[in-house]
Parts: structure tokens; C-alpha cells; sequence
């Protein structure tokens, strides 16, 4: 079994790719506080008055709403009642039949999206499908012919689409459109009513993407994640492949015209002239021989300020910079755009110089946040460190405090590390980040002694020790922390809710001259050249010789932080080994799972989320944390669960495919939960 764990959550990491307490708080408690609490409930009264007739609530954006919240108002499943769901519908995308063996090379990790009355997905091929929410039944279905044969980084993945209603339409045709950016990056516009593509945006609805410089194999590039689009503009990112060179092709951002699809403004993070803001922080001959940096994880929006925020990775390659000295100022960042024109508001990075894949992996969360009575607008951005940076959204300042503190020293030949790298004060680290060869875990004493030895074997100094010739561990490893799945934020209760993954990866540097050998010696690992550098890269997760993690358990877990001061309220573990091997869960205990997706909250109290390596859908009291429910699955659900009211019944959906990188069970359905009528 457990080698299959220990597998599984090494190739996530390779490519990596309402409750709460009551509102009624202490009497310290803000008066900025209790004038929103106060204007909430005259908003209540408004609309229960009849004075307004509220929408029944829905799930119109892949994060629930443009800022990402995950976050619904939805309450007729409460703690109370949450036992008593079960399965509403299902709709499958037929993949298992139709794309053969490539559905082991796919990971559905796609969030449905509700609007105008329908329900639209996309599988891991990227076909578009719209269907009723109250029966799963299809309306309509896209297929944009992806070639099955590519074999992608990333997998075939796409995280979700994206629904825009035109406010000047020509004709009813293409009023409303459905966007969607494909692994072979294409970005084609969709009449939401019929799913046939829209003539008039760029050649038969279609905009091709084409990387620059030019790509080396044809999967090198991809885009996983779903649009977003304001204010007239489709804003796209892209997700590039890790490792291989220093001029790996570049992590531009686009803009295009919504309803014509001609390109308004790109966004390169890398520094191509002297004048850049952020080039002091840079060589020139480093920025201009750099690529990625790139957005591959999903963006969100501030529609009031005209802001977009995109998510930034690391500048290529990842364990190796001597070829790119600085900082490197707006990789690794919470980027602030402005919609326009793609100028730069603000930037705050949460990695200086990247040397260990600490990109950021997640969609910047929008909300008011209330820190120690100060009320602000700001951006939650968990990161795979376990560290999550509380920003305000105007300003990009640290809302909660953040200190510069001194990390390992001593990098490879030629590298110039940061002296320092920034912590947020609170919360805490959600995930472990140092541990020493006595902290090895094991089922036997002699499969301790082996991790012991591994430990001892490794630089292991903690958080930020750099790769080395000896083997650098890294812990957490660079599948999180938090991955693409992100957080929920319940702004009613100032509470946010994640989950993370705690492994340790042991990445070793490997002298160019020495590559051949050690890829005849180790044909099953992962080995990458960074070519342009004189060391190659050897990645794997340190595990014992039962295939279990060498780092004491839980490896799987889900938090709740009050964000009025910072402090956890909750943490349990996620998930258990169940679907890895049978009855193996009553030896090991609530040891927890590496897990893709991400919760989601609601007013009636719950957190509901699939991603652990187990087949089923949790939902978690959000007061306590106690697992109260739990669906089981056809399939993995790595995937982040939606949910939205329809004629009067609320439905929680989530896609059930497996994934190709935790190796979990395969399928192609999506399912939807409710109470009975």
C-alpha cells in the first residue's frame, strides 16, 4: 500500500503541479465590526421584508465569487441534517470509454460553475459540458479535439471554465459565452446557450496561444486553470514545465478583447529592460536569458478597484539560480494587475530568489478581513511553505505583520541565496518545517532506523536550506503546505479554512558531468537537466522501506484559523489510507493523506471537501471540526466541491475522476449530494 502513498504524493509534488464562533464576539471586539454586522442584518430585513426578492444562491466563478472565497450562503444543509444526504445525480463525461489509456495520464480537478440556470465543466480534455442542476441531465456538450497522445507535465487537466454575459450584444447569439483555455493552449469562446463557438472571436472562436521564445517539445506548455474575465477582458495564464532549461519559454500573462478576442495587454514578470520596476532585483543578463515565472494557478478580481491578482511561480529552473542573482521580484508573488492594461498596481513576494519550487501554488483569496479591530479589504494567499500572507488589497502592505528572518546559508557553487525570507507573524506554520534524524517515523524499528539514516544522510537544517550536492531536504515538500486547491474564507466569522500535505522531498544536485550515469542508475526517478546550469536535478520523496513517509503523521490535514488575531481554532486530520489498502486505517490511525483540492464553507455551518487520497466528500462541522458526514465516491475526488441552491434544494457537486499524479482510482463522473425531497 503504502508504497503506493509514498509514490503517489511524490508525483503530486513533481509538477506542482459558515461556521466558525458566533459573530457576537468579546466586547473588545471592533466597532468597524459590529457596523458590518450591523449593516448585514438591515440587509437581511431588507430582503425578508419582500422589499427585494433575493436569487436563490448560486456558484457563478470557479472560486465561488471573483475574489475566490469558496463560500456560500446556502443553509438548508446544517450539522443537524448533514447525515442525511445522499446522492441526487450524476453525469459522467464518458472519457473511460471514449479516451482509452490517456485517462491514466488525466487528473479531473474541475470546479462547475452555476449561472443563467445552468451548470458548466469541463473534463481533463477540456470538453465543455452544460447541464441542468436539478437532474445532471446534458443540455449541451464541446469537444475541442485535444490530441489524447500528448503526454502533458501537469497531466490533461482543466480546473474550470469561465461565464460572461456581453452587456452590448449584436444579436442573441454569443449574448452569453462560456471561455475556456485548453492543455494545447487554444482559448475558445462558446455561445452559452448552444456550446457552438462564437464566429466572431479570433478565427471561428478560436485564439491560438503561442508561447514565446518557442517551445522545445509540444506539451511543454499547457494551461490547466480557468480564465478569468472583467470588465470586457479574458486574462489567461499558462503552466510550463519545470526544470529542463534556463530559457524556458515565458510566464506572459494575456489580456484579450472579450468579444472579439484580439490581445489588449500582456504581462511579463521577468524583467526584459533596465526600466522595469522590478529589474533592480535582477541582472540583465539574468532577466534575459530567465524564463517562467508564469501563472498557472488561477487567478481572481477585484471588479470595484479594477484589479486582477495573479499568483506567480518561480523563475526556470527551479533548484538552481546562480544563473538568475536577486531576488527576482515578481516571481514568487502575490501580483496586483490593473485590468486596463496590465500594469502593476503592487507585488509582495513570499519566496526571495526560488530554490526550492516555493512557488504560489493557489488562487489570491479576496475579503474584508477584521485584524485586531482594523477592518480591510485584503488578499489570503496560502502558500506550499504552510505560511499564509494576509495582504491588504489596495496597497499590498502586510495586514498582518510580516518580518524578514534569517534562513541556512552555504548554496551550491555559483549561487547567491537571500540572506533572509519573509514570515507572516501569524498564523503559525500550518505545516511541519524542520526535523532532525531522531524525528523519523516508522511502523518498525527497523524501518525507523532506515529514515533516521536517510535524515542523518541529508542537509536537513530546516525551512529554506538550499539544495545541495549531498541531498537537501526539503520539508514540507513542493507539494505543500497548500496546493492549487486554496482556502475558504467565512467573512461573516473571519475564519479561514485550509488544507495542507506534510512529506519531505530530498533534492539533490548533479554536476552536468555525472547526468548520464546517474539517469542509467536511477531509470525510474525524476531527473531533470536545467540545462544552462552546471548541475542537474534529482527529486524524490524520502520514504522507509514500507513505502511509508519518513516524517511523522498526520500527512493530511484540514485547518481553521480566526483571522481576528490569527490563531488556529481547529486542525483534525484529512482523509484516510482506506483506498490504498483495506483495513489498513485500523493499524495506522488518523494519520491523515496527501490531498489535492480545496474545502468550501457555508452559511449553514459546514466545510465540505473531496481532495484526500480516499475515495469519498467530507463535510466538517466548521464550529468544531468533527467530521459529521462522509459520501463515498466512484472515483478519487481531487477536486474542490461546489454547491448552489436550485428550485429550492440545495446540491453539493463534486467532480469524481482520480488523479493521474496521487494515483487514485480513475473515472469521469461528476456527482451531486442533497437531502431527500
Amino acid at each position: 500500500m503504502i508504497s503506493s502513498l509514498a509514490r503517489s504524493a511524490g508525483e503530486v509534488a513533481r509538477r506542482a503541479g459558515g461556521g466558525g464562533r458566533p459573530i457576537k464576539r468579546d466586547i473588545v471586539q471592533s466597532g468597524a465590526r459590529e457596523a458590518r454586522v450591523a449593516r448585514l442584518a438591515l440587509i437581511t430585513l431588507f430582503f425578508a421584508a419582500g422589499v427585494a426578492h433575493a436569487a436563490e444562491p448560486g456558484w457563478p466563478f470557479y472560486g465561488g465569487d471573483e475574489g475566490g472565497q469558496r463560500y456560500s450562503a446556502a443553509a438548508q444543509i446544517t450539522p443537524a441534517n448533514v447525515s442525511g444526504l445522499q446522492q441526487a445525480w450524476s453525469y459522467s463525461t464518458r472519457d473511460l470509454v471514449t479516451k482509452g489509456d490517456a485517462i491514466r495520464h488525466a487528473s479531473f480537478e474541475v470546479t462547475p460553475i452555476l449561472d443563467d440556470g445552468r451548470l458548466y465543466l469541463c473534463s481533463p480534455f477540456d470538453e465543455v459540458s452544460a447541464l441542468d442542476p436539478g437532474t445532471g441531465r446534458e443540455i449541451w456538450r464541446f469537444d475541442p479535439r485535444i490530441d489524447p497522445r500528448l503526454r502533458y507535465p501537469n497531466s490533461f487537466v482543466c480546473r474550470g471554465v469561465a461565464w460572461w454575459r456581453d452587456p452590448k450584444p449584436k444579436n442573441g447569439f454569443c449574448a452569453t459565452r462560456i471561455f475556456l483555455a485548453t492543455n494545447d493552449r487554444r482559448l475558445i469562446s462558446l455561445d452559452a446557450a448552444s456550446g457552438k463557438p462564437c464566429d466572431g472571436f479570433g478565427r471561428g472562436g478560436t485564439v491560438p496561444i503561442e508561447p514565446a521564445p518557442a517551445m522545445i517539445y509540444k506539451s511543454e506548455v499547457q494551461i490547466t486553470s480557468a480564465p478569468v474575465v472583467t470588465q470586457g477582458l479574458v486574462i489567461v495564464g499558462s503552466s510550463i514545465d519545470d526544470n529542463q532549461r534556463v530559457d524556458a519559454p515565458r510566464g506572459t500573462v494575456h489580456a484579450y478583447d472579450a468579444r472579439s478576442g484580439g490581445l489588449r495587454w500582456s504581462f511579463d514578470p521577468i524583467p526584459r529592460d533596465a526600466v522595469a520596476p522590478n529589474a533592480a532585483s535582477w541582472t540583465s543578463a539574468g532577466a534575459a536569458r530567465t524564463g517562467a515565472a508564469n501563472v498557472w494557478a488561477p487567478m481572481s478580481v477585484d471588479e470595484e478597484h479594477g484589479l486582477v491578482f495573479a499568483p506567480t511561480t518561480s523563475p526556470s529552473p527551479d533548484f538552481y539560480g546562480g544563473a538568475r542573482p536577486g531576488d527576482n521580484r515578481y516571481a514568487d508573488s502575490v501580483v496586483a494587475l490593473h485590468v486596463q492594461n496590465g500594469r502593476v498596481a503592487w507585488s509582495f513576494q513570499v519566496t526571495h530568489h526560488d530554490l526550492w519550487d516555493y512557488d504560489v501554488p493557489a488562487q489570491p483569496t479576496l475579503g474584508v478581513v477584521t485584524w485586531q479591530d482594523k477592518t480591510v479589504p485584503a488578499v489570503i494567499q496560502p502558500t506550499k511553505q504552510g505560511l499564509v500572507f494576509t495582504l491588504d488589497r489596495l496597497t499590498g502592505e502586510p495586514l498582518i505583520p510580516v518580518e524578514e528572518r534569517r534562513v541556512p546559508r552555504g548554496g551550491a557553487p555559483g549561487e547567491q541565496l537571500s540572506p533572509t525570507e519573509p514570515f507572516p507573524l501569524a498564523p503559525k506554520p500550518l505545516a511541519p518545517t524542520r526535523i532532525k534524524p531522531d524525528d523519523a517515523w516508522g511502523l518498525t524499528w527497523y524501518d525507523r532506523g532506515q529514515c533516521r539514516n536517510k535524515i542523518a544522510a541529508a542537509r536537513a537544517q530546516g525551512l529554506y536550506s538550499p539544495p545541495s550536492l549531498r541531498g537537501t531536504i526539503l520539508y514540507p515538500f513542493t507539494g505543500g503546505g497548500t496546493n492549487w486547491g486554496g482556502l475558504a474564507f467565512d467573512a461573516a466569522h473571519d475564519t479561514v479554512y485550509v488544507n495542507t500535505s506534510s512529506m519531505m522531498h530530498l533534492v539533490k544536485l548533479i554536476p552536468k558531468k555525472d547526468l548520464a550515469a546517474a539517469e542509467q542508475a536511477f531509470p525510474d526517478a525524476e531527473i531533470s537537466p536545467q540545462s544552462g546550469t552546471p548541475f542537474a536535478m534529482k527529486r524524490e520523496v524520502v520514504v522507509s522501506p514500507l513505502g511509508l513517509p519518513c516524517n511523522p503523521p498526520p500527512w493530511g490535514m484540514l485547518h481553521a484559523i480566526d483571522m481576528h488575531d490569527g490563531h488556529v481554532k481547529w486542525e483534525v486530520p484529512l482523509g484516510t489510507t482506506e483506498d490504498l489498502m483495506p483495513f489498513s486505517q485500523y493499524f495506522l490511525g488518523k494519520v491523515g493523506v496527501p490531498n489535492l483540492g480545496g474545502p468550501i464553507a457555508t452559511a449553514g455551518g459546514l466545510v465540505f471537501i473531496g481532495a484526500a487520497m480516499d475515495d469519498y466528500l467530507r463535510a466538517f462541522d466548521a464550529k468544531t471540526g468533527t467530521e459529521l458526514w462522509r459520501g463515498r465516491l466512484p472515483a478519487g475526488g481531487q477536486a474542490t466541491p461546489m454547491t448552489y441552491v436550485w428550485k429550492g434544494r440545495q446540491y453539493v457537486v463534486i467532480a469524481a475522476g482520480g488523479h493521474e499524479k496521487l494515483n487514485t482510482k480513475r473515472g469521469d463522473s461528476v456527482i451531486a449530494f442533497a437531502l431527500p425531497r
